[in-house]
């Protein structure tokens, strides 16, 4: 099993990566040592709770009071309403506040369930098990919870750290190829801001990363969540540095909430978002050229998309893009790369090539 601790004094944490974990006398082990109190609620999705509920129950029902709550499934039921299904839950099986939550699922249950354990009464402790690749490399880790708006992603939320971890990468061999490739894009973002060898392994990987080959994703996981809890442990609140893990967001989230979260995944829309902030990148001069078209190269074998949705516009894009968190009072700002590996966040760029670029990815 590999460890990775995120430094983050006294809320730091610990993520395990193995596999052969979810339902093994390991997890229940480590589990145990990240609950404090007797009452736990597992928050699980319709898809996921059939295939590995009943096992996270079966290591907690000699030693806990264990609750569930099943949610729908999907990035459009992010929101308010759904999230106020766990508070009901919770209160209906009067749970306190030494209760402990476990995400269960994907990044829409880790961000829904940290959001909750932020709120529920001012604050209870979380674990995540996440089940997806863009939950084990990105979401799961890092403390960002929350919910989406219909006038835009995520900007409903608290900061709200997990007390640890838990990936199982077997989990990701009952994932679907859409679902598994959304995580794709997450992974090949770390290449693309801070590690270029990272980047290069991952395109001399790509087959074996394709067919889910076990050393294979255990590495590229292991390295991504590095990576992750590198910057996270360095600007844990995002007020500088941290906002370099959303190159290609400010695009995608901008997609995402023009098709109302159903018509791109999110790892698809970041996807197509950092096709579009590298573009940028080459057409300032900043980036050496080449980059994006290796980077399409890796969409493709991916099946992840490589432009906006159908329909979409430049002044879509400007006025979703202007609703971000990012901002700064009135300009849109980017996370741009001025080489492979290295990225920044900056508001300083050509207006009129910024607007040239979405011109040319709408369809």
């Amino acid at each position: 099993m590999k460890t990775i601790h995120v430094d983050l004094g006294d809320r730091s944490y610990p993520i395990f990566i193995s596999s052969d974990l979810i339902a093994s006398k390991t997890a229940q082990t480590l589990l145990a040592d990240s609950i404090r109190g007797k009452q736990v609620m597992i928050v699980t999705n319709e898809t996921i709770a059939p295939i590995y509920l009943k096992k996270v129950e079966q290591l907690l029902a000699h030693e806990y009071q264990v609750s569930s709550t099943i949610l729908p499934d999907g990035e459009s039921f992010k929101n308010l309403d759904t999230l106020n299904q766990i508070f009901t839950s919770l209160l209906e099986s009067r749970h306190n506040r030494t209760t402990t939550l476990i995400a269960l699922g994907g990044g829409v249950i880790g961000d829904m369930t940290g959001y909750a354990a932020a709120s529920y009464q001012r604050g209870v402790d979380f674990i995540q098990i996440p089940t997806t690749l863009l939950a084990q490399v990105d979401s799961s880790v890092g403390g960002k919870t929350g919910v989406n708006h219909a006038l835009g992603k995520n900007m409903i939320g608290a900061f709200k750290q997990p007390q640890s971890v838990i990936i199982d990468i077997d989990t990701l061999q009952t994932l679907d190829k859409r679902q598994f490739a959304a995580g794709m894009a997450e992974v090949i973002k770390y290449g693309l801001i801070w590690d270029s060898e990272f980047f290069k392994w991952i395109e001399d990987n790509i087959v074996q990363l394709v067919s889910r080959d076990p050393d294979t994703l255990q590495y590229a996981i292991a390295k991504s969540c590095e990576i992750k809890a590198a910057v996270v442990a360095e600007d844990e609140t995002e007020k500088g540095l941290r906002a370099i893990l959303n190159l290609g967001h400010t695009f995608g989230h901008a997609m995402e909430t023009f098709g109302n979260y159903s018509t791109f995944l999110h790892g698809e829309a970041v996807a197509a978002g950092m096709v579009m902030a590298t573009d940028l990148s080459e057409r300032l001069g900043w980036l050496e050229t080449g980059i994006t078209d290796r980077l399409k190269k890796l969409n493709q074998q991916l099946n992840l998309p490589n432009s906006s949705p159908e329909g979409m516009d430049m002044d879509d894009y400007i006025n979703y893009m202007s609703v971000d968190k990012k901002n700064l009072d009135s300009d849109i700002r980017l996370v741009l790369l001025m080489g492979l590996g290295k990225a920044i966040i900056t508001t300083e760029y050509d207006k009129v090539v910024f607007e040239s670029t979405l011109k040319d990815y709408c369809s």
